[in-house]
């Protein structure tokens, strides 16, 4: 049985994840305004992008409480009629998780209802509820355990609706982590390796799970952040050293003897037992597809500690669980980690070819290489936000990659249907997603020419809405909430109109440049003569000669010459019905007449689009190599400098 699982464990490693989330938790004490941040990127272009607001419930005694599956897990279930938009279809959680014309989603089990339910933001993964318990996810990845279906195990929790549970009944973090850590041996779990932070306003804990072969309880364990610090994961595990005296660690003493019987059980120099290494939480399909988020969102936080960013292996001991910061931390600080795209380090990938012409920093819907944290698959991304002074939670929310997005402030409320019942396959003027996607699809086509507009617009909205809630902090819960709402709408109004504004300032290419180090490798013609085929046979069609070609060095020079040339003669002849070079061509054409014998009906019937052109590109070069207007004397004197004596 452990043979079969280690096996799916090796095979599904080498598969590319659709999901590969950063999460982040910065303390009370490592934040400048006494704030607890909870942030989570949900990465992936299949997960459905609604956020959605559930209400607080009652229930009656002896209801029980539906669990479901999740596609985010890995795959549509339809089994269940579970598929990735929408991710619910069910009574009970909400106007928006009901839908006509669609399968009820059926549960994978039942747990006991309790009496009351808090209100909460939920997503793919649970987001924050109405009291501030903050959620943060990421998948991880197992050489021991890598994917177990729902029907392949006795477990009916994901780690989804694990965290939705917890938003539901709980108020403290230590609270939902014991809540969560008693469902999981009850009940069991199923699907991939995760990680959730859980917080509240006061402190943070980082909850790694994964599923056990036996297909009965799972494995878990607890560490708090302390206080002062700064914590961040990327789809590994980061929890090290188990010691059962420390009071800082919550999980199941008897997980360690079942390691052990297992075979999986290693430990550090001191014989602790080493969390990661027994569950063997590697990377991804690329050796730095995790640890490199890990080190950038250190180093940024704490660059006095100067953390390598090559490392020994995936279990190295280079990186501490977290670090206190070198300065203390705002939402600013987090909304740059999570737009980061390793700018300025050898990792930058809008340098030469890889940034394309316009030096993008991505490349797209690939896993299977180093990544940045803000790519382009990020479905939204939150970054939670509680504190003492605020009349009520906040959720800072973008959607799509950050790096091309604006963090608009939500509440735990009945939120702007601009969020909600978002289908990811039609595309839907009245939704922030698409207004988002419009963005930063525009962007990342002409990324150097139209990030620093959408940058300032960002940045223009986001103060304004911190502003908002500094001037807001004396109201009402109610009141408060309802800024929040209508300060959404105004910014989606603002963003839904940014596309108008990015198309005309680069007006069909008038405005704009390549990036620095990305232009074209232009093929440099010097002479009419002898540069290719195409040239030659031009040359010899209109006898032109060495004589009467200027030799160019600088055709940039040549192109200017010939504009302002013709820019002069449309000015002196403005009110003539032709111009200087519509009488060369005449004449040249007048000339041709003249010369070439009459041709038969056969000759004109046998005329191809090819001999059309020619003619044209004939007219062309004669235009080129005749008269320029005498009364251009400066341009025709300039020009006549660089041809040949």
């Amino acid at each position: 049985m452990i043979k079969a699982f280690t096996i799916s464990a090796l095979v599904c490693s080498l598969l590319q994840s659709a999901f590969a989330c950063t999460t982040a938790l910065v303390t009370k004490g490592a934040s400048a305004d006494g704030s607890v941040f909870v942030t989570h990127s949900n990465d992936g272009y299949t997960g459905d992008t609604s956020v959605v607001y559930v209400p607080a419930s009652d229930h009656a005694e002896g209801e029980k409480r539906a669990v479901y599956p999740s596609a985010c897990a890995r795959e549509p279930y339809p089994t269940y009629n579970t598929d990735y938009t929408p991710r619910l279809n069910v009574k009970g959680r909400g106007p928006d998780y009901q839908f006509k014309g669609e399968k009820e989603t059926l549960p994978l089990g039942y747990i006991p209802q309790v009496k009351h339910t808090y209100a909460y933001l939920d997503s793919n993964y649970g987001i924050i509820n109405e009291h501030g318990l903050m959620l943060g996810e990421c998948t991880d990845s197992s050489r021991r355990i890598g994917y177990i279906h729902p029907d392949k195990t006795e477990g009916i929790f994901y780690s989804s609706e694990l965290g939705r549970v917890a938003l539901e009944r709980c108020k403290k973090a230590r609270e939902a982590v014991e809540l969560m850590g008693k469902l999981i041996d009850e009940y069991g779990l199923w699907g991939t390796a995760e990680t959730l932070l859980v917080a509240d306003k006061e402190e943070g804990y980082v909850l790694e799970m994964a599923p056990n072969p036996s297909g009965k309880g799972g494995f878990w364990v607890a560490q708090k952040v302390p206080d002062g610090e700064f914590f961040i994961a990327a789809n590994q595990f980061r929890i090290r050293r188990l010691d059962p005296e420390n009071k800082d660690q919550i999980f199941n003493l008897a997980m360690l003897d079942e390691l052990k019987n297992l075979g999986w059980a290693k430990y550090d120099k001191d014989g602790y037992l080493d969390w990661l290494r027994s569950i063997d939480s590697n990377e991804y399909s690329h050796p730095y597809a995790c640890l490199r988020r890990v080190w950038r969102g250190l180093d940024i936080a704490a660059p006095s500690l100067k953390l390598p960013a090559w490392v020994e292996g995936f279990d190295t001991y280079a990186y501490p669980f977290s670090v206190k910061p070198d300065k203390k931390m705002t939402v600013d600080d987090l909304m740059k980690i999570h737009r980061d795209t390793y700018d300025n380090t050898e990792f930058d990938y809008s340098k030469g070819e890889t940034g394309g012409l316009f030096a993008h920093p991505y490349s797209f819907g690939l896993y299977n290489k180093e990544r940045v944290i803000s790519v382009t698959s990020i479905t939204y991304i939150w970054i939670n936000q509680v504190n003492d002074k605020l009349p009520a939670p906040i959720s800072w929310i973008a959607l799509t990659s950050p790096a091309q997005s604006v963090f608009v402030p939500l509440p735990v409320a009945p939120i702007t249907k601009r969020y909600s019942r978002v289908d990811r396959k039609h595309y839907d003027p009245t939704k922030a997603y698409w207004a988002a996607t419009e963005v930063g699809t525009l962007t990342r086509g002409y990324y150097s020419a139209l990030i620093p507009i959408v940058r300032q617009t960002a940045g223009d909205l986001e103060a304004k809405s911190k502003q908002k809630i500094e001037d807001s902090l004396n109201l009402s819960k109610d009141e408060f909430n309802k800024m929040l709402i209508d300060n959404a709408d105004e910014c989606f109004s603002v963003w839904k109109a940014l596309p108008s504004k990015m198309v005309e300032h680069i007006d069909s290419g008038a405005n704009l440049k390549y990036a620095k180090g990305h232009e074209p490798k232009y093929i440099k013609i010097n002479s009419y003569k002898n540069t290719n085929v195409e040239m030659e046979d031009l040359i010899a069609k209109n006898a032109i000669n060495d004589k009467n070609v200027a030799l160019i060095e600088d055709e940039q020079e040549l192109i200017a010459l010939n504009s302002d040339a013709a820019q002069g003669r449309q000015s002196k002849d403005k009110g003539s019905d032709k111009t200087e070079d519509a009488q060369l061509n005449s004449k040249n054409q007048k000339t041709d007449t003249q010369n070439a014998p009459a041709p038969s009906s056969a000759d004109k019937s046998d005329r191809t689009d090819a001999d059309t052109q020619t003619d044209t590109q004939n007219a062309q070069a004669q235009s080129l190599t005749g008269k320029t207007d005498k009364s251009d004397n400066t341009k025709t004197d300039k020009l006549k400098e660089k041809m040949p004596q």
